[in-house]
């Protein structure tokens, strides 16, 4: 794939997880005894690359993975899943790894230790600065420098979707050229907190959501679990249930929803349609263990909300 066919260009993060699955999560200090272990493909920038394309969009990604063993494992998925890679560079050190701890009852726990995603500030961003302003859509997440987010953002020329996801510090202008931003309940809480601190924080989800959209955010999908989203722009605020379903393992799901949601944007579809989308995508990955390894493709069959 050359740059200029990629119409989803994500960057950000690529590790690797080192799942362990455990029947509950430790108090602090218990120790328990884990079921299993497993190395898989993961990292925020990377999984939502692979979502995208395994539902029929043109990705490529910016990142980087150490000169390790690990590398190949981090990039495996994206290979077979068609994400091009020109992108991603080598270099001196780890490979990203999260840790990931899943319970019977499929919440998570995770710690990241950025690797080589730690060199993804702006001169490893503005390297590809071509490629970036070529997309019709660019995905930016929180597990690079703020510094090549922010240079991301500026580069790009299509539409940016930004999950500001870990939060961290970023320029207020990069959080207005998110259209959408896309967060959690506990995110947009703390992006809140950034961009307007010492004001009260509403808890009510819808208001959270009134609140970015008064500052300034052009729209905003804020992800809710087994509650669905709430996705707002200038044609309205509206609620989307998720379907049922039981839920295995919610690592990643989130990442699952921005791959969908942003895989429908580059094809023209509205953000409330292609929220809709990402809603049953998200809950179709909560029902396989891992992150890439639960990612639908164009050929399974998604859940259904009942009416």
């Amino acid at each position: 794939m050359s740059p200029s066919t990629a119409s989803v260009v994500v960057v950000g993060s690529i590790n690797v997880d080192q799942l362990i699955t455990i029947e509950r999560h430790p108090l602090p200090g218990e120790t328990l005894i884990g079921k299993s272990m497993e190395f898989l493909p993961g990292g925020k920038g990377a999984n939502q690359a692979v979502a995208a394309a395994q539902l029929g969009a043109a990705v490529s990604l910016v990142g980087a993975v150490g000169r390790d063993a690990q590398a190949p494992i981090a990039t495996a998925i994206l290979t077979r899943s068609g994400v091009g890679q020109s992108a991603v560079r080598a270099v001196d050190g780890p490979t990203g790894l999260a840790l990931v701890t899943v319970a019977d009852d499929g919440e998570n726990t995770i710690v990241v230790i950025p690797g080589a995603n730690a060199l993804m500030g702006a001169d490893a961003v503005t390297a590809s600065a071509g490629e970036i302003a070529a997309a019709a859509v660019v995905v930016l997440q929180g597990e690079i420098p703020a510094a090549g987010i922010d240079t991301a953002a500026r580069l790009a020329t299509g539409r940016v979707v930004l999950n500001l996801a870990p939060v961290i510090p970023v320029a207020a202008e990069t959080i207005r050229r998110a259209d959408p931003l896309v967060v959690n309940e506990h995110e947009a809480a703390l992006v809140l907190a950034q961009i307007d601190p010492g004001a009260a924080i509403p808890t009510a989800d819808e208001d959270l959501v009134a609140r970015l959209r008064e500052w300034g955010v052009a729209s905003v999908v804020l992800t809710r679990g087994a509650k669905g989203a709430i996705c707002a722009d200038s044609g309205g605020t509206t609620n989307l249930p998720s379907p049922v379903v039981s839920a295995v393992d919610s690592s990643g799901a989130g990442d699952a929803f921005v791959g969908a949601l942003s895989a429908r944007l580059a094809t023209g579809a509205s953000l409330l349609d292609s929220a809709r989308f990402a809603v049953r995508v998200g809950a179709f990955a909560v029902q396989g263990r891992g992150t890439q390894t639960s990612y639908p493709t164009l050929a399974d069959t998604l859940p259904e909300v009942l009416a």
